[in-house]
């Protein structure tokens, strides 16, 4: 066996590790026997983790900014292996948009997580999904965007305001019908 120096300045070494050959022996039974054969039981005591697959799960939320536009946004979580592609459909076709994304990251459980977001202009009418490519899944996963138009938080927040305000002016007339009372009900003993 015999090393290949990777600049001139490892040269030196280069030569002189080249003169030793039983070193050189020693070291080319380690890396073609016992390396490997250390290498294959390491990938047979792992196998069940590192041959899992793990479904991802998908979120596509969005958020209006202050200048009119909205940013969709696609958090993909929970999934193994690291290997995943997530991009952005408009009509059902991929389009070369601008998004953001920090990447891949590890969730802390053995899973990893992604996020992409972009921004539109939510006055024209498309159809936006989250598209997701990864080989636990079948087939590719695409998550319609939803526009939120829901009045419903809208009408929860008047009724607890209308709850609230009720709640109030009942306390305040009842303190009122029971301050007037002297003695609040209570009357002295009479004695013998």
């Amino acid at each position: 066996m015999t090393w290949v120096a990777a600049d001139i300045g490892a040269q030196t070494s280069n030569r002189r590790w080249d003169a030793e050959v039983c070193d050189n022996q020693g070291w080319k039974h380690y890396l073609e026997e016992e390396c490997i054969s250390w290498l294959r039981n390491c990938l047979e005591y792992g196998k069940e983790t590192l041959q899992r697959k793990v479904r991802p799960t998908v979120r596509v939320s969005d958020r209006s900014s202050h200048d009119g536009l909205t940013t969709l946004s696609c958090k993909v979580s929970g999934f193994y292996p690291r290997d995943i592609t997530v991009t952005w459909l408009r009509d059902g076709e991929s389009r070369q948009q601008v998004t953001y994304s920090e990447g891949i990251l590890p969730s802390g459980d053995g899973t990893y997580q992604t996020w992409v977001a972009m921004e539109i202009d939510p006055t024209i009418k498309a159809h936006y999904s989250c598209h997701v490519e990864h080989e636990s899944l079948l087939e590719p996963l695409s998550v319609p965007w939803e526009p939120n138009n829901s009045l419903i938080p809208t009408v929860a927040g008047v009724i607890t305001a209308v709850v609230l305000v009720g709640v109030i002016i009942g306390v305040v007339v009842w303190k009122k019908k029971h301050s007037g009372r002297k003695g609040d009900g209570y009357a002295v003993a009479q004695g013998k």
